[in-house]
């Protein structure tokens, strides 16, 4: 098939080149996107000449087998799409082989044999807590992410005994691999190991006309990454816990050395010790990821190890956050009724009735009650603590059901200042994460067990709903909660506070006393 030519694409900020193709309408369905966009990793225009055809010979390989279908691979098949594994390895590791720590040959020499136990030891710990059955998942899960890898990468659609075929191939070359290189840690290279480029002598340079690597200090980029984005005080806080998280597994604190197998081994830790995928993607990979990419960006690193580093986190049947169903907002509204905690009686009906974050209510001051237009509203404002998105700040009715319940008797108690005083702050200032934990502990205890229930976010779920449920227009939806325009149109005009609290009076005041809407 001959190729379509087209030109390496440089990147106006990074001056990085980038292939870009469109994909063909009938492989669109099985990608998922329309157009391919891959990092040819480089800024010189002659390399990224070489990569950008290199790499569309590859994508033409992937879209022919993925025109091809389902493949079943035999025995010899696995093995020979297993060795670009096994040579990924060696590369990664044959000029510094002790540096290999993720892959124990001990384990991987018996990985796929079943495991024996001691029929005296509790069945919980056979199948939980038995340390060996631990690391073999461990390696087990590596074999098959480097197959999901493999099979992205060359477009392979696999059926699930090739899948196993594979996964038992890759354990069988990152074995094989890994043994070469522990011999290569004891100086034993073998004649075969390497080819010299000639019979010239090798000289190797004195210790002053050496250079040196240069050691990156994940600290360091954590600290420039935050004088340039200045993130929020707790993200800063949280990122450089998993940094330190990460500099513990590598037993180094050089991100320089770090390499792409590092992260996914590293993935495979967190998965083996049952981490929510969510997690992993969001707290772990992500954060690494941006820092990484902040290091490219500014010339600390040649390139981002994290940059294609995945994790699949689709949610299972019964996992899905909801909604509060009307009988399950009545038990928490009804409670809050008796509620002498500010925080308790107010929160929840100010959540149910806006579909604000708990955290937004919670860092409300008496000032940011305000008339507008002579409308009682509430202004969502960045002084008071800080919001999520641009989009988070806005100015939201109150809803009747609010007024009428005596909110703003409350608010004249307090005068100025914080609107919940008592509600102390957290390390960082914010009054919004106590006041997430308070509720939630409280909601648990109304005997709300259900795991699809989030205490707090399934506000503004229920908001939602009832914004369909009830015909609220969509746009006006997304301004009262502080959701994203939809499309460039619902970015232009404004939205008059007489038209919020006109479909904001739509959503009827749920009955305490009886079991209607």
């Amino acid at each position: 098939m001959a190729l379509s030519m087209s030109r390496p694409w440089k990147h106006p900020k990074t001056g990085i080149y980038w292939l870009r193709r469109g994909v063909p309408d009938d492989l669109r369905p099985i990608i998922g996107k329309r157009e391919i966009k891959l990092s040819l990793k480089t800024k010189d225009p002659e390399k990224a000449k070489q990569e950008h055809l290199k790499a569309l010979v590859e994508l033409e390989e992937q879209w022919k087998n993925l025109r091809a279908g389902s493949k079943t691979l035999s025995e010899r098949e696995a093995h020979e799409l297993a060795q670009a594994v096994h040579d990924t390895w060696l590369t990664a590791f044959q000029d510094n082989p002790s540096q290999q720590t993720s892959w124990n040959t001990d384990i991987g020499g018996d990985l796929w044999k079943p495991l024996s136990f001691d029929l005296s030891t509790p069945l919980e710990v056979r199948l939980i807590g038995d340390p060996a059955r631990g690391a073999h998942r461990a390696h087990e899960f590596l074999c098959r992410e480097e197959v999901a890898a493999l099979a992205q990468a060359r477009g392979l659609i696999l059926d699930e005994e090739s899948q196993e075929r594979l996964a038992k191939a890759i354990g069988a070359a990152i074995q094989r691999a890994c043994l070469k290189l522990a011999q290569f840690a004891k100086g034993d290279y073998g004649k075969d190991a390497f080819i010299p480029a000639s019979n010239t002598p090798i000289i190797v340079p004195s210790a002053s006309a050496r250079v040196d690597h240069k050691p990156v200090s994940f600290d360091d980029l954590v600290k420039g990454w935050s004088a340039e984005k200045r993130p929020a005080e707790k993200t800063v806080y949280e990122w450089k816990r998993v940094l330190k998280e990460l500099k513990a597994f590598l037993k180094h604190d050089d991100a320089a050395r770090m390499t792409a197998q590092d992260l996914v081994s590293w993935k495979n830790t967190l998965i083996a010790a049952n981490l929510r995928p969510k997690t992993i993607r969001d707290a772990k990979l992500a954060p690494v990821r941006a820092i990484l990419r902040w290091a490219v960006d500014n010339h600390h690193l040649k390139e981002n190890p994290a940059e294609r580093i995945v994790i699949d986190v689709k949610t299972k049947a019964g996992e899905r956050k909801r909604s509060y169903q009307d009988e399950e907002a009545k038990i928490v509204l009804k409670a809050a009724l008796t509620e002498t905690n500010a925080v308790r009686r107010w929160v929840p009906w100010l959540c149910a009735y806006s579909g604000a974050r708990v955290s937004e209510i919670c860092q409300l001051r008496a000032e940011d009650i305000v008339k507008v237009e002579r409308i009682d509203c509430m202004k969502i404002d960045p002084d008071a603590g800080s919001l999520k998105t641009l989009s988070s700040e806005r100015i939201v009715p109150l809803h009747p059901a609010i007024i009428e319940s005596g909110f703003l008797e409350y608010v004249r108690t307090v005068k100025s200042g914080p609107l919940f005083p008592k509600l102390s702050p957290d390390k960082f200032g914010k009054r919004g994460g106590n006041g997430t934990k308070v509720i939630g502990r409280w909601v648990r205890s109304l005997d709300l067990k259900d795991t699809r229930i989030s205490p707090n976010h399934s506000w503004r779920h229920r908001f939602k709903t009832l914004g369909r449920r009830h015909g609220l227009a969509p746009d006006i939806v997304d301004a009262l909660v502080g959701h994203q325009r939809r499309t460039v149109g619902d970015g232009y005009g404004e939205f008059p506070v007489e038209a919020l609290l006109r479909e904001l009076k739509k959503v009827p005041e749920l009955k305490l006393d009886s079991s209607s809407d």
